[in-house]
This record gives C-alpha cells, structure tokens and sequence, in this order.
C-alpha cells in the first residue's frame, strides 16, 4: 500500500492557475511531501499547447487574441488543446518510488481510475496504449506525463463535454477546407460522458467515484488536504512565467543563422508521425553537416531537459542516417530518456527527412 494521497477539489479556478498548480505542487515537493491529486476545472476558456511544441505553428494566435482566449505552455508533452469547465483535470503529483519506472506502466495505472469511474457510469471504456482512452472506436480523453523537481506527474481529465467546433477553431490549419475536415474528425472520432449517456452526469456524483476507483487501483486512502504556503509561493512564480512570451514562444524556434545563407548552407524543415506524435524538424544545414537543430511536436519525453540535450548531440554531425541513429540512441542510454511511441529511428527519421528537403541533398 503506497502512502497516504491528500486530495486537492477546485471548481472555477482561473485558467492560468488549472495550470500553475500542479506544476508548483511537483516544485514544492519535498521528501515528507504527500502524493497528491489535484481536481480543477477552470472558470474560464483558454487554449493549452504541449512542452516541445512550437506556438506558431500549431495554434491560431490571431484568433485566440481576439476572442479573449489566453494561451499557455504547460510542462507535459502532447499537442494543443481547447480546454474549458467541461472538464474536470485530474491532475497526479507523486513521489517517484511509489509510481511504476516505464512510462507505459505508469499511464496504464494512471488511465484504469478514469476506465473504471467510465465502467462503472456505464460508458464502453477502455485503455488505448500509449496514453489514450477510447470508447467504442472514439477517444475520450488523453494523457501526459512530465518530471517536476523530485515529483513524477501525470495529467488528464473526466470529459463531461468538450466544444469541437471551437477546438477546431483554434487550430493553425493551412485552410478552411482543412479546418473543416477536422471539425469533422473530431465529430467522429471523439466523444464525452455527455454524448455517451444522453445526460449530463452530476460532476459531485463522478468526482467521487472516480476517487473511489483511485483508491481500489492504488490500495491507499484518499485524504482531503489544504494547499500550502509553499505552493502558493510557487505557483506565483509560474504565473509569472507562465504568461512571459519568452516562455510561451520559446521551444521549437531555430535562432537565426550567425552567418549570412548561401549555396553552401540550407535551412529546412519537415515533419514525421511516428505512433507517439508529430516530431517537427528546422536544421541548418552546412556543407552536409548539421550546423544547427530543433526538434518539437506533440511527443512525450523524458527527462524534458533530454530534447536540448538531442539537439546538441546532433551539431555539428554529418547528416547521414548512420551517424544520426548512432548519436541518437547514445543519448538515449546515457540520459535513459523515455517517450513512449517514439524510438531513436523516428527522431533519426524526422532529420533525414529534412535533410531530404535540401537542394544539397
């Protein structure tokens, strides 16, 4: 039995802090530190993009600006999302030793609560590796992962209802044809509570269940606690972060080339699927050689810090897929990064694509 859980319930929080707060729960946390979860659910609309993605390119800035939609860069992998008070997050910040080592086998004891808590409502649910909930074909809900000072954290949500037509508004899309197409998508293939039973289920009702199930999956009593100083302090500190463009624009850009381009040097760009996300790719490329390099996308990683770490092991190499493969699976070993869905090839594979883009090559 795993020690004790203090839990966390705020309706109508401000979005900033929907967020803030389990990011200053996992850097406040000390060894005596209870594990904790945290049920919030924002008072307002706003729109949430992943730790390794690039703003710009996959959010509709514009729009957000103008229809009063705030913007924010959380520290969990996975891609941007319309999030509002449809659904109630269900936020786990752990102790690392009391959660399983593979990255797997801790979304899958994450996901069983909220499988259950569907079961038992009587919603088809089930568990779609790596981190997803489907329901008949249709998701229900995603999941993330992230490391935060000592604290493990995993994140997702009970869907009550979820707005497709302004998800989809959201999006950066390259025209109205493709954002139609993927209003359409998510009509078809994405789902809530509300849709699956008729009626819209009494969140006190849920909310309790689901933390009975918690209970059941990990064998530990639930205990309500009190949000402390040490938090609070925190989490003003990432507010302030949080709403600083340089956090919000910083991953997935490419510094300007030092020196001027020209028939010796190439920047390119591409993206590669592999089963865990999108990995976009800008380099600069220099006489065959990779000069300079970003990765982001909608991957899970990590340690987070790994991705810089990726990068700079790839400066500086000859862009050929032996060398690519070989520095990338280094780097893997030596920092034993976990991202599920996505192995050493797909990041290698995401570069040579790039690579392939060049007149050069």
């Amino acid at each position: 039995m795993v020690r004790a859980i203090r839990m966390i319930y705020l309706e109508g929080v401000s979005p900033l802090r929907s967020q803030t707060m389990y990011h200053a729960v996992g850097y406040a946390m000390k060894p005596d530190t209870p594990n904790t979860i945290l049920l919030v659910s924002p008072n307002a609309p706003y729109v949430c993009i992943g730790y390794h993605q690039d703003l710009q390119k996959e959010v509709d800035v514009d729009y957000c600006a103008a229809h009063g939609l705030p913007v924010y860069r959380r520290e969990v992998g996975g891609g941007a999302v319309y999030l509002d008070s449809g659904q109630l997050f269900t936020q786990w910040i752990f102790h690392r030793e009391d959660l399983p080592v593979s990255l797997e086998d801790r979304f899958r004891l994450y996901i069983d609560p909220i499988v259950q808590t569907y079961r038992a409502l009587g919603i088809d649910a089930n568990y779609r590796p790596v981190n997803d909930i489907h329901v008949q074909g249709k998701k229900i809900g995603g999941t993330g992962a992230a490391q935060m000072g000592i604290a493990e954290v995993l994140v997702g949500s009970l869907m009550f209802t979820f707005d497709k037509k302004t998800m989809a508004r959201v999006l950066k899309v390259a025209s109205e044809k493709m954002r139609d197409k993927i209003f359409e998508s998510l009509e078809a293939y994405m789902t809530t509570m509300t849709e699956q039973l008729g009626y819209l289920p009494d969140r006190t009702m849920v909310k309790d269940l689901y933390l009975q199930k918690v209970s059941e999956a990990l064998d530990a009593e639930i205990v309500p606690g009190e949000w402390t100083a040490e938090e609070e302090a925190m989490a003003q500190e990432l507010d302030a972060r949080f709403v600083s463009e340089e956090w919000l624009y910083q991953k997935g850009r490419l510094q300007p080339p030092a020196v001027k381009i020209h028939e010796d040097v190439y920047l390119v760009e591409s993206a590669f699927k592999a089963p865990g996300g999108l990995i976009r790719v800008v380099a600069r490329l220099h006489r065959g050689r990779i000069d300079d390099l970003s990765f982001s996308g909608d991957f899970t990683l990590l340690p987070a810090f790994a991705l810089g770490a990726l990068e700079q092991a790839l400066r500086g190499q000859a862009a050929t897929p032996e060398t690519l493969k070989s520095r990338i699976e280094e780097a893997y070993q030596r920092l034993q990064i976990q991202s599920p869905g996505m192995t050493p090839s797909d990041l290698a594979t995401a570069v040579l694509n790039a690579v392939a883009s060049s007149p050069s090559a």
